[in-house]
């Protein structure tokens, strides 16, 4: 009672204080390390990433089959003798320009195409990741005036990938460390405390590591897709033709990017519909890096997506859309997509129960004999 008639009632303490819930600014400092140092977060959205990248740049290698003798082998315009010279100049390195045999060439070839599909899969990905990374950044410098914004793209998120734990969902090395520690909870009993202090060091280290290491590879890559859509936006208004709304119509008539004329003549008949895209582009695009922290971020995804997709069909740049639309997964939550496996795995149980004629397990249906009409 004497306790509180001393404290005024502004000095109260506020709710949920008394619960450890961090008030001050060290105290969410030391939560914010806490969580940095301890607990890898966006594991979902990482796996996204990786599948993604994986996939994409394994379609985008297999597309180019019949051409890429003339894009990244010794038949190419630009010589691997060329390529050095360049290299030289600008530090890039290249594995397709260390031979110019031809049978090198295509084992290069297959080899990224292998290391494309793993990393998707998420095979051994701590190796996977470098490996990847290695392939994209030597077919991007092989060829370094046919690139575009999408290579580009997919070139930081492969090494930005390379330090993150991506492989710890949706992937074959999850896959393996649930059998593995279904199996060692057998063994559990035999092994007991076997394990020495050092031993028990050198794993907290190694976890701490990989959650440091996981959480700012994220980061970044979240500060990367922010920091583009940004600049684009900005650059956007210092444009005239954006402002009066015609940026839109010279694009869609630029025999470069139609891949369907007939197509891009019918949306460029909307001059109204073309002002609006063009406002709401630079809007979106500004806007973005500071919609992530509310529910506002959905519904502009939603559109960004939209976007990407007109993008894709209209200008022909898929590789750039799918890159885009996938970098554009990590502000998800993993909520989302644990929401999302849940999800198809309903729809997986119903299509079985769907194919199995509707019984319960998969039992068959047990049908009464029928009586034989009797004839007249």
């Amino acid at each position: 009672m004497e306790t509180e008639q001393t404290l005024p009632p502004y000095r109260r303490i506020p709710e949920g204080a008394e619960a450890g819930v961090p008030r001050s600014a060290p105290e969410r400092i030391g939560a914010f390390v806490t969580v940095l140092t301890e607990r890898p977060v966006a594991l979902y959205a990482a796996a996204v990433l990786r599948i993604g990248y994986g996939l994409l740049y394994l379609v985008f290698l297999l597309r180019e089959i019949p051409h890429r003798n003339e894009i990244w082998g010794p038949g190419s315009p630009w010589t691997p003798e060329l390529a050095r010279q360049l290299f030289d100049q600008t530090g890039w390195v290249s594995i397709l320009t260390l031979s110019d045999g031809r049978p090198y060439f295509e084992a290069c070839y297959a080899a990224a195409l292998i290391t494309s599909a793993l990393f998707m899969l998420g095979w051994r990905t701590r190796v996977m990741s470098v490996l990847f990374a290695v392939v994209v950044a030597s077919f991007h410098a092989r060829a370094i005036f046919m690139t575009d914004g999408g290579d580009n793209l997919i070139l930081l998120m492969a090494v930005y990938l390379v330090c993150t734990a991506c492989g710890r969902r949706w992937s074959l090395d999850a896959r393996r460390a649930r059998l593995r520690a279904s199996a060692g909870k057998t063994r559990s009993s035999s092994a007991g405390l076997d394990a020495s202090e050092l031993r028990r060091q050198l794993s907290t280290f190694r976890r701490t590591l990989t959650a440091v290491l996981h959480n700012c590879g994220m980061f970044v890559v979240a500060a990367q897709v922010c920091f583009l859509y940004g600049s684009a936006g900005l650059y956007k208004v210092q444009g005239g033709s954006w402002g009066n709304g015609t940026a839109l119509h010279y694009v869609l008539n630029l025999d470069l990017f139609r891949p369907w004329p007939e197509l891009s003549l019918l949306v460029d008949e909307h001059d109204v519909l073309i002002a609006v895209a063009c406002y709401l582009t630079v809007l979106l695009q500004v806007a973005f890096p500071f919609v992530l922290f509310g529910r506002l971020k959905y519904p502009v995804l939603t559109m960004l997506l939209g976007m990407h997709l007109g993008i894709a069909v209209l200008m022909g740049l898929p590789l750039f859309s799918g890159a885009m639309i996938i970098a554009d997964a990590v502000f998800l939550p993993d909520r989302f997509y644990r929401h999302l496996g849940q999800l198809s795995r309903r729809i997986g149980r119903w299509v079985h129960v769907k194919e199995a004629g509707a019984t319960p397990r998969g039992e068959p249906a047990l049908v009464p004999p029928q009586p034989t009409p009797s004839s007249p």
